[in-house]
């Protein structure tokens, strides 16, 4: 009872400044603890509790092939400190669940049948995911609203952010960007020319990028990404399908988790399975304000799956994402110079600069009008659907918090303080 009498004094001091400064000595240890609980777990979580979790995976996205599931987010793209654009950044839980139904998106992709040498075309980026990119672009594809995060700008570049977050997935990102005296299609190069990437390092999380295929008939690429992670995580690897499409001077750049059998999964690095990162490429008035269509925008929408709890990994996004971003100027600055020294294009440059489906305005047009009848009973339908999935560790959060009140302590501060993390993580269990 000594904690209850202690509580009692703390609640007769003459001022609530008084109060809570006592509080928060009772608190802050057991935040304290808390966290340093939650690390040391992730940290040195054994390998068997994994197994179950990797072979429930495997098996489902083996048998995975309707259009519910995709992966901006991104996340992606380690992006609890730095949210790479336009192609790193995206988050998720740690549960390993990375084949979430997502209603607003299109579809992961498994094509095993093309050939390596892109006689034909590959199947896994397709019209639907250009749909989806230009609906977005236009604001028209009935999500939530989209909430302004940070307005910042450089002497050559300014950039803005705005984030999301749907009924169930990982948060979603949107940025746009303008880059000062550059073209369309040269930023369409910079960002599509891996080679350049790693050996430059202005993006400096990733370690490696290999194509795996390539198609010369509408330009779609299959990719694998290898991206550097703190130390108390291990690296992550990406299979991503990416295409563009041309409407006149406007880019329409598609890239996206896929599935492909041939690259079995391993342990380490982890692979990412939800991964979206999309953009519009356009030339834009340069902001001198001399009328002249000198400058160029990038709008980028991300969402990924990395395997780290979605609220700590928005709190990385906040902290990391302008310390980030504002490496990228400096890098398409020096890939102009090195394009303009008349050195060769790269093989992902050459695929992006040469190849790309085109389209046309009533094109683009004729799929924002397209009937979505279909999509959205499925959204409903899936909403209905009781969410089992989350009651199980609803329960062991509040179970947990329960045993742990009645070990730590009778008193009722402890317990107080015990079952309000509870409900706090029971609430974002019920959000996510």
């Amino acid at each position: 009872m000594g904690l209850v009498s202690v509580f009692w004094g703390v609640l007769r001091k003459p001022t609530i400044g008084d109060v809570l400064s006592e509080l928060l000595v009772f608190i802050a240890p057991l935040w304290a603890a808390v966290v340093v609980g939650v690390l040391v777990g992730w940290v040195w979580k054994p390998k068997w509790a994994n197994l179950g979790r990797d072979m429930f995976m495997e098996d489902s996205t083996a048998s995975s092939s309707e259009p519910n599931s995709t992966g901006f987010g991104s996340l992606p793209s380690f992006n609890l400190v730095k949210f790479q654009f336009p192609s790193c950044i995206s988050w998720s839980s740690d549960d390993g669940a990375q084949n979430d139904s997502f209603p607003l998106s299109p579809t992961l992709h498994s094509n095993c049948s093309s050939s390596q040498n892109g006689k034909e075309n590959l199947g896994f980026v397709t019209d639907e995911d250009l749909e989806h990119l230009f609906k977005l672009t236009e604001e028209k594809d009935g999500g939530p609203a989209w909430i302004h995060m940070m307005d910042k700008s450089t002497p050559t570049m300014a950039y803005q952010a705005w984030q999301r977050d749907l009924e169930i997935g990982p948060t979603q990102y949107r940025s746009r960007t303008v880059f000062d005296d550059a073209t369309p299609e040269m930023v369409r190069d910079f960002f599509w020319d891996d080679e350049f990437r790693v050996k430059s390092k202005w993006d400096e999380m990733l370690l490696g990028a290999d194509t795996l295929e390539s198609s010369p008939t509408d330009g779609t690429m299959v990719v694998q990404w290898v991206r550097k992670f703190p130390f108390f995580c291990s690296d992550r690897e990406y299979l991503i399908g990416r295409r563009i499409w041309a409407s006149g001077q406007t880019y329409y750049c598609v890239t996206k988790g896929v599935l492909y059998p041939s690259v079995p999964r391993k342990n380490k690095p982890r692979r990412v399975d939800l991964y979206f990162s999309s953009w519009r490429i356009r030339a834009v008035e340069s902001r001198k304000g001399d009328g002249q269509l000198s400058a160029c925008e990038v709008l980028l929408f991300h969402h990924e799956n990395m395997g780290i709890p979605w609220e700590i990994a928005k709190l990385g996004v906040k902290l990391g994402m302008w310390g980030t971003v504002r490496r990228i100027d400096p890098g398409l600055r020096e890939y102009q110079k090195e394009r303009a020294s008349g050195a060769p294009l790269s093989h992902c440059a050459s695929m992006a600069h040469h190849i790309n489906t085109e389209v046309t305005m009533d094109y683009l047009i004729s799929l924002e009008s397209q009937d979505n009848d279909s999509s959205e009973l499925e959204t409903n339908n899936s909403l209905e659907k009781p969410s089992g999935k989350n009651n199980i560790p609803k329960l062991v959060v509040v179970g947990g918090a329960i045993a742990v009140a009645c070990i730590l302590d009778r008193g009722l501060l402890t317990k107080a303080v015990i079952f309000g993390v509870a409900r706090r993580f029971a609430k974002i269990g019920r959000r996510l």
